[in-house]
């Protein structure tokens, strides 16, 4: 999921059965992302699932997964696509970003 500074959801793909049973939709994400004022990256883990949430230039980034996901391959990734993200949010904006396969 990509969320803005105010807590508006900009993307959000879940595949894995175990979290799209999560109700990523209807949740109070500007309270969210107002608590985590000031912090670049988290790691959230709870009974069912882990939340990875990093900081972007337009909000934030979270990454949902099972108890088992690799943690250092995530961090890896989003290190890798935040300077596209910074690229494309300053000159086209998210949408054209994450295109859906149809």
């Amino acid at each position: 999921m990509v969320l803005s500074n105010e807590g508006q959801v900009l993307y959000r793909d879940v595949r894995a059965a175990e979290l799209s049973r999560l109700d990523t939709e209807s949740g109070n994400w500007a309270s969210f992302i107002k608590a985590l004022d000031g912090i670049r990256e988290a790691d959230f883990i709870f009974e069912n699932c882990r939340v990875y949430v990093r900081e972007s230039a337009g909000g934030y980034i979270l990454v949902l997964m099972g108890h088992f996901a690799p943690v250092a391959m995530v961090r890896l990734n989003c290190d890798i696509v935040l300077p596209s993200l910074k690229q494309v949010h300053a000159s086209k904006g998210l949408a054209r970003f994450f295109k859906r396969k149809r």
